[in-house]
C-alpha cells in the first residue's frame, strides 16, 4: 500500500510538472504572438508616417510652383507666405570686383568745406580708376575755419563707399601694414597737384611717381581736376560717386528726415544757402556792406591762411565781375521780387550770417 501510494503520488507530481511545463510553453507562445503583433503595428505606423511626410513635401513643392497661378484668389498659406517675403529687405547684390594690375597706392587729404571735399573725393576716385591704382579712404580737412574733427566714416557710409565702387577701383580703409611702415619712415612722395589739370597731367606726372614710390600722397584736392575736356567715362564716374557712392551715415540721414518732417508739418518752406559766412567773405575778399572793422577782420583772416593764394583783393572789382555772394538784404529783395510768400518758412542751410544781429534783422525786415 505504501509503495502504491508513492507511485500514484509520483504520477500526480509528474502530471503537475507536465502541466507547468506545458503552461510555460503556452505562455511563451502567447507572448511571442503578442510581440509580433506589436512589431507589425509599429511597422505600419512608421510606413504610414513616412508616406504622409512624402505627400506633404510633394504638395509644398507643387504649391510653390502652381500656388501663385492656381490659388491667386484663395486665402491660403501661399498668399500669407508672399506677404511675409515682401516684408524682408532685399539682399544687396554687390557688383563684381574689377581685376587690374595695381600701379600703387594713392593717399588723399581733402581741403575746404564739405562741398569742396565731396567734389574732390569724386575727382580722386576718377583719377585712381584711370591710373589703375588703389585708393585709400580720403582724409577730411580738420584745419579749416570750421575746425571739424570728423573722419570720413563719421560723415559717409564708408562700407557702402568701398563696395559700391568695387567694379571700378579698389579702395582700402588704410594702407597694408608693410606700406604703413614705409610711410612712417618717410618713404613716400607727397605733393599738391596742379589746379584744373586734365587727365594727361596725372598720366604723365603722377603715375610715374606712383610706380617709383608705390605710395603717393596728394595733400590738396580742391579743383585739382578740370571740369571739361575729359573722357565721358571719367565724367560718368564722377557723377556715380557723388550721387551713389557718397552716402551719408544712417544717423545723418535720419536727422535730415526729421528736419524735413518738422518743416512739412508747419507748412510750405524754402531752403536757402546764403554763403554769407565769415570764411567765404574772407576767402573771396568780398566786403560790400561791411563796415571798416569787419573789413579789417576779414583781411586778417585771409592772410592767416597761407594756402589761400589771393591776398590783396579789390572787393568792388570782384563784385562787378559777379564773383561775390549776395548780401542778406539783396537776397531778401530777390525773394520778394520772385513773389515768395512773406509767411513762408525759410530754413537757412549755412553757417552763421556774418555781421551778427544787424545782418539778420536786415534779412528779416523784408519778410516781416
Amino acid at each position: 500500500m505504501l509503495k502504491m501510494w508513492k507511485t500514484e503520488d509520483s504520477v500526480e507530481e509528474w502530471e503537475m510538472k507536465v502541466k507547468i511545463i506545458g503552461g510555460g510553453k503556452v505562455d511563451k507562445l502567447k507572448t511571442s504572438v503578442v510581440s509580433r503583433s506589436s512589431m507589425k503595428l509599429w511597422m505600419i505606423r512608421a510606413i504610414t508616417t513616412v508616406l504622409l511626410w512624402t505627400c506633404v513635401v510633394h504638395l509644398l513643392a507643387l504649391g510653390e510652383i502652381w500656388g501663385p497661378r492656381l490659388l491667386k484668389s484663395w486665402p491660403s498659406c501661399f498668399s500669407n507666405q508672399d506677404v511675409e517675403l515682401t516684408s524682408v529687405p532685399a539682399k544687396v547684390v554687390l557688383p563684381p570686383k574689377r581685376i587690374y594690375k595695381n600701379n600703387g597706392y594713392l593717399m588723399v587729404s581733402c581741403n575746404g568745406g564739405l562741398n569742396q571735399m565731396r567734389a574732390a573725393i569724386c575727382d580722386m576716385v576718377a583719377i585712381a580708376r584711370y591710373l589703375n591704382v588703389t585708393l585709400v579712404v580720403p582724409e577730411l580737412d580738420k584745419t579749416s575755419f570750421w575746425n571739424d574733427p570728423s573722419e570720413f566714416q563719421d560723415i559717409f557710409d564708408v562700407d557702402h563707399f568701398i563696395t559700391s565702387l568695387r567694379d571700378e577701383v579698389r579702395i582700402l580703409k588704410e594702407l597694408p601694414p608693410r606700406l604703413k611702415t614705409r610711410v612712417k619712415l618717410g618713404l613716400f612722395y607727397s605733393l599738391a597737384p596742379v589746379s584744373w589739370s586734365n587727365i594727361s597731367y596725372y598720366t604723365h606726372q603722377i603715375l610715374p611717381l606712383l610706380q617709383k614710390y608705390k605710395v603717393v600722397h596728394l595733400n590738396k584736392t580742391d579743383a585739382r581736376l578740370a571740369n571739361n575736356g575729359l573722357p565721358i567715362e571719367i565724367q560718368k564716374l564722377r557723377c556715380r560717386v557723388n550721387f551713389n557712392a557718397l552716402k551719408f551715415t544712417s544717423q545723418i540721414e535720419e536727422l535730415g528726415r526729421r528736419v524735413v518732417r518738422i518743416l512739412r508739418e508747419r507748412g510750405p518752406f524754402l531752403v536757402l544757402h546764403l554763403r554769407y559766412e565769415m570764411d567765404m567773405l574772407a576767402f573771396s575778399g568780398c566786403t560790400h556792406g561791411c563796415n571798416d572793422e569787419e573789413t579789417e577782420q576779414l583781411t586778417r583772416m585771409r592772410y592767416a591762411y597761407p594756402w589761400w593764394k589771393e591776398k590783396d583783393i579789390n572787393s568792388e572789382m570782384k563784385r562787378k565781375e559777379g564773383l561775390c555772394p549776395l548780401t542778406p538784404e539783396e537776397t531778401a529783395l530777390v525773394l520778394s521780387a520772385l513773389g515768395i510768400d512773406r509767411n513762408v518758412q525759410i530754413y537757412i542751410a549755412a553757417g552763421e550770417i556774418y555781421g551778427g544781429k544787424e545782418k539778420d534783422e536786415g534779412f528779416g525786415r523784408f519778410f516781416s
